[in-house]
Formats: structure tokens, C-alpha cells, sequence
């Protein structure tokens, strides 16, 4: 593993996020639940997943991070969508665009400090 170990605060934030977002997908209304419902409990695991495998290359995290924000970008759409849908609180959506911000935050400072260490980055 990388020097970001599965204690860093970025493997602890996506499991809160899961966490959260898990009982609020359930209790979707049924007609979404295997759409909307579906996707946004996939999107968190798939970003958990894609951070994971970052953080188990020891030579180049780069790829995965960026995919990780390519699946993040995607699950802030779909919060957004959801509330738009009236199947999200405003104060639900807000606390999922508050834990997504932070989240990005992290990423970003782990993809800077992945460019910054990689190889191939300068070219």
C-alpha cells in the first residue's frame, strides 16, 4: 500500500457517506428505487472501490484517483437529482453536498500529491 493507508480520513469519509446514503436509497419511493435508489448506493461503492485500488498501487495511484473523481462528480449529479426529484430533503441534500465537498477535497489533495510523485507527470 501507498503512504494513504485505509486509516487515512478519505476511507473513513466514504464510509460514512455510505453509511448515510444507504438507509435514504432504501427508503426512495418504489418507482425509484431501482433506478435513482439503485445508482446512488453504486456510485459510492464504486468510488470506495476505485480508492481502495489507489491506494493499493505502490507505484502510480494517478488513474484511479482520477477515475474516483470522475465517479464522484456522478454521484454529486445524482444526489442533485434526487433532490430536484423531491426524493432528498433540502437538509438531506445539503448534508450530501457538504460530506461529497469534503470528500473532493481530500481527492484533490490526494491526486496533487499523486501528480506530483508520479513518473510520467511533466510530460
Amino acid at each position: 500500500m501507498t503512504s494513504h493507508s485505509s486509516q487515512s480520513p478519505i476511507f473513513s469519509q466514504t464510509y460514512d457517506l455510505l453509511r448515510w446514503l444507504l438507509p435514504l436509497a432504501a427508503a426512495m419511493p418504489r418507482e425509484h428505487r431501482t433506478g435513482l435508489g439503485r445508482r446512488l448506493p453504486e456510485a459510492a461503492f464504486l468510488l470506495q472501490r476505485q480508492l481502495i485500488a489507489a491506494a493499493k498501487q505502490s507505484h502510480n495511484p494517478t488513474p484511479w484517483l482520477r477515475e474516483a473523481d470522475i465517479t464522484l462528480a456522478e454521484l454529486r449529479l445524482l444526489l442533485r437529482l434526487a433532490r430536484d426529484l423531491h426524493m432528498l430533503s433540502f437538509k438531506q441534500y445539503e448534508e450530501g453536498a457538504r460530506r461529497s465537498s469534503e470528500l473532493g477535497r481530500l481527492l484533490g489533495g490526494w491526486l496533487r500529491r499523486g501528480e506530483e510523485l508520479s513518473p510520467t507527470s511533466g510530460s
